[in-house]
C-alpha cells in the first residue's frame, strides 16, 4: 500500500494534536479549579474516594457542633454547681454557729432568717436557665425544675451529645440525680423523738444506767425489783417487718441491756451485728443500718411498767395500755386520773398525728401504724414511702410466676409496682417451696376514716389468691364483698393476692372515699364505671416519694376535704399475731441519713431545726418531728457529699466533651489534609506537566511543519 501524504500527516498531527490539546485542556482545568477532577467520569476511584472524605467532614462538622452544644450546657452546670457549693458552704457554717449552745433565741432567728435566705437562692440556682432551657430539668427543658414548696418536676432523662460513631456522651445532669439522687454507699440512721431523762435521780442517762432510772421507781424503794415491759416494732434493712414484745428485763437491768435486746430484733446476734443500737445525747435511742444503700429501717417503741405489782403492763394487745398513764410525774404526786393509776407508760416516738380513731384519751406515742394521713387544705397524704426490697419470688397459686429484678430494688413504688414487691409476706405458700417462697393470701388491710361527704367509713380489703376466689373489699362487715377486678383482657376476675398492684388498691381507696361504690358486687363493667366515676371526685395517687396521698376534686382551698384516711394491716397492734406485712402511715421514728436525696426537703427539715430553737429531737413543742440542729449537721455533711459527687460528674461530662471536641478538631485536619492529598491539583507538578505538554505540542507542530515543507519540495 501507497503512504500517502495525507496518511502520514494524520499520523503525525491529527490524532496527536486532539490528544494534546485535550491533556492541556484538562491540566489547565486542574490548574484553574485547584481539583484533579471535575465530575466523576473524570476519576471514578478518585470521586468516590473524595465523596467518602466529604462525608467524614460532614460527621465530623455534626459532631463538632453536637459536643460544642453539650459542652455549653455542661459548663453552665458546672459553674452553676461552684455557687451551689459556695452557698452550702456558707449554710454549714451558719447550722456549726446555731449547734455550738450559746446563741439565744434572737441569735438563732437571725441565723434561721440567713439560712432561708440561702435557701432561696439555692432554688433561683435550681431553675438556672439557658436560652429559656432549664438546666435541671432532664429532656423536659421547657419546663421549670424546682417549685416554690421545693418538689421536682422535670424527669430523669439524660441527654446526650454526638460524640462519635456509635458514641454518645451525657451533658446534662438532671434534678432527678441532683436534688433526688441516691448513695449506694450511705447507710440508713433513725432516731426516736422523746428526751429521756432520770426520773429518780439528777444525772443524766448513760446506757449503763439502770431501767430504773429510765422507767422510774414510784416508792423510791432501790429493794423493790419492778418488771418493766417494752413493745418494739419497725422493719429491717432487707424490708422484713416485725414486732416484739420485750419481757426478759427488769428493773435492774442496764439501759444497754435493752439496746441489746432491741438489736437482736433487728438481727444482732453474738458474732454479727446488722446494726447498731445507740442511746443518744438527750436520751433517745437511735438505730444506725449497719448494711449501705437500703431505705427501709424503721422503729417504734413503747415502755410500760406496772407500779402496783400486777400484771397490767404485760399485754398482748397494745390498746390495753390506753387506760394507763404518760405524765410519770402524776404517778408520783398521786394527781394521774388515769383509768389505771399505776400503770405507767413511756413513749419513744411521737408523730403529731391523730391515731385513726380519734379518742380523746389515747395516749400519742403509743399508735404505730393506724395513724391518720396527714391533712392539708384539699390535700391526705401518707407519710411513708413505698420501697422495692430485695429480689424475691412472685407467686399465684403456689405457682412461681415472676421474679423482681435486683436493679430495682430500693426504688420507690410506681402504679404499676405490684404490693408483693414491696410487701413482707408472712405466710408460706403451700406446698412448700426450696427455696420458701411466701404469699399475700389472706392479708388483711383497714381503711378507715370518713368519706368526702363526712361519712364515716370501715373497710376491709381481703387479699386472696385467684384460687381462693381473688381479692375484695368489704365496707360492711363482710356482708358486701366487691372484688377487686384485674385487668386480664382475655377474663376480668378478682385479681390474685400476690399479682395486685399500688393502681388497684389506689382504685379502691379512691372509690371508699369518694363514696362512689360499683352498682354490683362481681360485674367488671360496674367496677370500671365505678373507678372512672370516682375519680370526678377525688383522686388517688402515689408521690414523687412513693408515699400515698388523696386530692378532694370537690372541696375548695379554703375549707379544706372532710375526708380522713387511716390504712394499715389488721394485725398491726396485735402481738400476738404477724407483724404488719406493709405500712402506709405510722408514727415512726425520724430519719437522719439515708441513701436516697431530698435536697430541697432536707434543707427546709435543717433550717426548721433552727427555727424551733431545737439542739436534738425533742417532741415537747414546735415541730414534734424535728431532727434537731446536731442532726440537722449530719444531714448537711450528706448533702455535701451528694452535690460533690454531682458536681465530679459534670465536671467528668464537661472533660469528655472538652476532649472530644479537640480529638475532633484534629481528625477534621486531617481528614481534609487526606481530602486534599486525593482531589486537589499540585499546582508545582501541574505547571510542569503543563509546561511538559506545552513543548510537546510546539515539537509536534515543527514537525508537521518540516514534514509539510518537504511535501512541497516533492511536489515540484
Amino acid at each position: 500500500m501507497r503512504v500517502t501524504q495525507s496518511m502520514y500527516y494524520d499520523s503525525i498531527y491529527g490524532n496527536n494534536n486532539s490528544k494534546l490539546n485535550r491533556e492541556l485542556f484538562d491540566v489547565n482545568k486542574q490548574i484553574a479549579s485547584g481539583l484533579k477532577i471535575q465530575y466523576a467520569k473524570d476519576g471514578v476511584r478518585t470521586f468516590t474516594e473524595t465523596m467518602r472524605l466529604d462525608n467524614e467532614v460532614v460527621v465530623l462538622d455534626q459532631i463538632k457542633k453536637s459536643t460544642e452544644s453539650g459542652f455549653k450546657v455542661a459548663n453552665q452546670t458546672d459553674q452553676v454547681l461552684n455557687e451551689f457549693t459556695t452557698s452550702m458552704n456558707r449554710m454549714r457554717t451558719l447550722l456549726v454557729q446555731a449547734a455550738n449552745g450559746t446563741n439565744d433565741e434572737t441569735s438563732l432567728d437571725a441565723i434561721a432568717d440567713e439560712l432561708r435566705g440561702i435557701e432561696k437562692n439555692l432554688k433561683g440556682l435550681a431553675n438556672t436557665s439557658i436560652n429559656g432551657q432549664f438546666l435541671f430539668s432532664g429532656s423536659k427543658v421547657d419546663t421549670r425544675p424546682i417549685s416554690d414548696d421545693g418538689i421536682y418536676h422535670g424527669d430523669d432523662k439524660a441527654m446526650n451529645a454526638f460524640v462519635g460513631s456509635r458514641n454518645q456522651q451525657q451533658y446534662n445532669l438532671t434534678g432527678a440525680d441532683l436534688f433526688l439522687g441516691e448513695e449506694k454507699l450511705r447507710p440508713r440512721e433513725i432516731t426516736s423523738n422523746v428526751q429521756h431523762k432520770n426520773l429518780v435521780g439528777t444525772t443524766s442517762l448513760t446506757p449503763s444506767s439502770s431501767l430504773r432510772e429510765l422507767m422510774g421507781d414510784k416508792d423510791n424503794d432501790e429493794t423493790t425489783v419492778e418488771k418493766p415491759y417494752f413493745y418494739l416494732r419497725g422493719t429491717q434493712s432487707d424490708g422484713t417487718t416485725f414486732k416484739k414484745k420485750i419481757d426478759t428485763l427488769n428493773s435492774n437491768n442496764t439501759i444497754d441491756d435493752l439496746l441489746d435486746e432491741i438489736g437482736k430484733a433487728y438481727g444482732n446476734t453474738g458474732s454479727l451485728d446488722v446494726v447498731n443500737v445507740r442511746l443518744g445525747d438527750s436520751g433517745e435511742i437511735v438505730v444506725e443500718d449497719k448494711l449501705k444503700g437500703s431505705s427501709k429501717l424503721d422503729f417504734h417503741m413503747v415502755g410500760a411498767i406496772d407500779f402496783s405489782g400486777g400484771n397490767d403492763a404485760n399485754v398482748t394487745d397494745i390498746d390495753d395500755l390506753n387506760d394507763g398513764e404518760s405524765d410519770y410525774q402524776k404517778i408520783k404526786d398521786g394527781t394521774s386520773t388515769a383509768l389505771k393509776q399505776d400503770l405507767y407508760v413511756k413513749e419513744f416516738v411521737k408523730s403529731g398525728l391523730d391515731p385513726a380513731t380519734g379518742a380523746a384519751d389515747k395516749i400519742e406515742g403509743l399508735v404505730y401504724d393506724r395513724t391518720k394521713f396527714e391533712k392539708s387544705g384539699t390535700h391526705l397524704s401518707s407519710n411513708v414511702s413505698q420501697i422495692l426490697k430485695k429480689t424475691h419470688l412472685v407467686t399465684e397459686n403456689g405457682m412461681i410466676i415472676d421474679t423482681v429484678s435486683p436493679e430495682k430494688e430500693n426504688a420507690f413504688a410506681k402504679p404499676s409496682t405490684l404490693l408483693s414487691e414491696v410487701a413482707d409476706p408472712k405466710k408460706e405458700i403451700t406446698p412448700p417451696t426450696d427455696p420458701k417462697t411466701y404469699t399475700l393470701d389472706g392479708t388483711n388491710f383497714v381503711l378507715s376514716g370518713t368519706d368526702t361527704d363526712g361519712n364515716t367509713f370501715n373497710v376491709t380489703i381481703n387479699l386472696k389468691s385467684s384460687a381462693n376466689g381473688g381479692s375484695t373489699f368489704s365496707p360492711d362487715g363482710g356482708a358486701t364483698n366487691y372484688k377487686i377486678f384485674n385487668m386480664d383482657p382475655n377474663g376480668r376476675d378478682a385479681v390474685d393476692a400476690d399479682k395486685m398492684t399500688y393502681q388497684q388498691l389506689m382504685d379502691v381507696v379512691n372509690m371508699v372515699v369518694t363514696n362512689t361504690m360499683p352498682a354490683s358486687e362481681d360485674n367488671s363493667d360496674d367496677y370500671d364505671t365505678a373507678i372512672k366515676n370516682s375519680r370526678f371526685k377525688g383522686n388517688t395517687s402515689l408521690s414523687y416519694d412513693g408515699k400515698l396521698q388523696f386530692h378532694d376534686l370537690q372541696s375548695s382551698g379554703t375549707n379544706g376535704t372532710q375526708a380522713e384516711i387511716a390504712l394499715y394491716d389488721a394485725n398491726s397492734d396485735d402481738f400476738s399475731k404477724e407483724a404488719s406485712v406493709m405500712t402506709f402511715n405510722t408514727n415512726n421514728a425520724l430519719a437522719i441519713r439515708d441513701p436516697k436525696t431530698d435536697f430541697f426537703k432536707t434543707i427546709d427539715e435543717m433550717i426548721t431545726a433552727v427555727e424551733d430553737h431545737k439542739l436534738y429531737p425533742d417532741a415537747s413543742s414546735g415541730h414534734l418531728r424535728n431532727v434537731g440542729i446536731e442532726n440537722a449537721l449530719a444531714k448537711m455533711d450528706d448533702l455535701q457529699d451528694h452535690v460533690y459527687r454531682m458536681h465530679s460528674k459534670i465536671g467528668a461530662q464537661s472533660n469528655t466533651l472538652s476532649t472530644a471536641q479537640e480529638r475532633t478538631d484534629i481528625l477534621r485536619i486531617s481528614t481534609m489534609s487526606l481530602r486534599s492529598s486525593v482531589v486537589d491539583t499540585d499546582l508545582a507538578e501541574a505547571s510542569l506537566r503543563l509546561q511538559q505538554l506545552t513543548n510537546n505540542y510546539q515539537a509536534m507542530l515543527s514537525t508537521v511543519g518540516k514534514v509539510s515543507q518537504l511535501s512541497l519540495v516533492n511536489y515540484l
